[in-house]
């Protein structure tokens, strides 16, 4: 764990951009899928070519509404359009359409999970604002390349209080959100493609100091590794120059993942000098009551929601429902397969959180790449309920399964797994270890119960591991016992 001199207090607030969900842009109707041929999705709306007007998505609005409910925020039914004015190549007006004074969600929160246990983070508020093009510097031999089809993208901005005191506080905030966007479904948090990007704020303050020190934010950061890291390098460089008695310049900086160094790019802004003023093209967007309404019901099951249900309900343990409920598409299948089976909740857990997570981590997968489905692992989990299989045959099928070899009966029986329970054929074998293990024999009846392990093994091991385990466990204790 990443640690620095306690007599310094870190303080951190995070700008996370979340590209909503829609099918056209936030004030046209330009196309936002990914990956078309560059600049063949930017409309002369998207680069404000002199006669033309923007309208307001009414989507990107219902699902700014829907996180701003998902986090208990207060939603301003009067909000206001604003032109943040600023010079860069890929920002084709000459100024970004964005929310100043009233933007369309504000105060809300989110509970993290820390060492010492549950956080409220305080988020300031979520605004609505168009995306800027993307500058290329590669393969342009010295030049720069710009792409105008995310001009006009729909962004939510959300902007966190300062109330993260670690880099491991801020991921854990930014995993919370990463999830909470994706299960009420207004982004699909690809940070690769840069649909969930990360501002982060850092400062640093003498411990016990209340004035917040002078802070540095790290721009487009797009992984919860790289944010940690970033962070971690931020602190110890801010430190290192306090200490040596020097001051901290607000400023712009940014990561480089290959160095894990920050580096200058720019003084940081304030808002006066982007001449925030309403945009006079957009009047203000009034919500309705009966619209907010609306949206409160399209609300699904939150994450905090259906952990505290698996917990109380299907009797998980925190630490499994923690695991189970991070990702939506988890959580589905988990309840799938839970709902497809005779067997208990605690053993489709395990399975999942073990084999199936082991499996999808090496290969590299995500829970819908996964080739076993919920209905095959239901399946598997129904044939150790009913002692068709043991855990260890059980796994060979999983297995088998994984690689596609057919459905479980038919590798059950295509490799001969089917777990032995015929008492009389258990008993067999036990008579068998017990007259060829005398020594083992001995040293259990003269008190050493541990011994019991080593000769059920050797049960298994002659069964070719199919006996039922606890029968055989069972039945030598009784005849040892005898």
């Amino acid at each position: 764990m990443f640690t620095w001199d306690k007599n310094w207090e870190v303080v951190i607030g995070l700008e996370v951009h979340t590209q909503l969900q829609t099918q056209s842009k936030i004030f046209s109707g330009s196309s936002t899928a990914y990956g078309a041929e560059p600049n063949t999705q930017a409309s002369a709306v998207d680069i404000a070519l002199p006669g033309v007007l923007p309208v307001m998505n009414l989507e990107a609005a219902r699902l700014a509404v829907k996180f701003g409910l998902a986090i208990g925020a207060h939603i301003n039914q009067r909000n206001v359009f604003a032109r943040k004015n600023y010079f860069y190549p890929d920002l084709p007006k000459g100024y970004q359409i964005s929310q100043m004074e009233l933007p369309i969600v504000g105060l809300g929160k989110l509970d993290i999970e820390t060492e010492e246990g549950t956080k409220e983070i305080g988020i300031t508020r979520a605004h609505l604002e168009e995306d800027a093009g993307k500058s290329l510097h590669e393969d342009f031999h010295g030049q720069t390349g710009i792409d105008l089809n995310r001009a006009g993208t729909p962004l939510l901005e959300i902007v966190s209080e300062p109330d993260m005191r670690s880099p491991a506080e801020a991921v854990a905030y930014l995993r919370k959100l990463h999830s909470l966007v994706r299960y009420i479904e207004i982004c699909d948090g690809n940070m690769q493609e840069g649909s969930f990007r990360c501002d982060a704020n850092v400062s640093v303050r003498p411990r016990g100091q209340q004035e917040l020190g002078t802070r540095t934010e790290l721009k487009n950061i797009n992984s919860f590794r790289f944010v940690e890291r970033a962070i971690e390098f931020e602190i110890e460089r801010q430190i290192d120059i306090l200490e040596d008695g020097g001051s901290i310049v607000q400023e712009t900086r940014l990561y480089d993942a290959d160095k894990h160094e920050t580096r200058s790019m720019r003084s940081k802004e304030e808002a006066h000098d982007y001449r925030y003023f309403p945009d006079p093209d957009l009047p203000p967007m009034i919500l309705e009551d009966s619209f907010l309404d609306e949206v409160r019901a399209t609300l699904p099951e939150l994450p905090t929601q259906k952990r505290q249900r698996f917990i109380d309900e299907l009797g998980l343990s925190e630490s499994d429902a923690n695991v189970l409920t991070a990702e939506r598409e988890v959580a589905d299948f988990f309840e799938a397969a839970a709902n497809a089976t005779k067997a208990e909740t605690k053993l489709v857990a395990n399975w999942m959180t073990g084999e199936l997570f082991a499996n999808l981590n090496k290969s590299e997968l995500s829970i819908d790449e996964s080739p076993i489905s919920s209905a095959q692992l239901a399946t598997l989990l129904d044939r150790i309920a009913d002692k068709t299989l043991s855990g260890n045959t059980a796994k060979k099928v999983f297995t088998g399964l994984w690689e596609q070899e057919g459905e479980v009966d038919e590798i059950i029986e295509a490799k001969g797994l089917k777990q032995i329970t015929d008492t009389g054929a258990i008993e067999a074998i036990v008579d068998e270890v017990i007259a060829n293990c005398s020594e083992q024999v001995e040293q259990y009846k003269g008190g050493n119960e541990k011994v019991i392990g080593f000769l059920v093994g050797q049960v298994m091991q002659k069964s070719k591991g199919k006996a039922n385990p606890q029968m055989a466990n069972q039945m030598l204790k009784e005849k040892l016992d005898a």
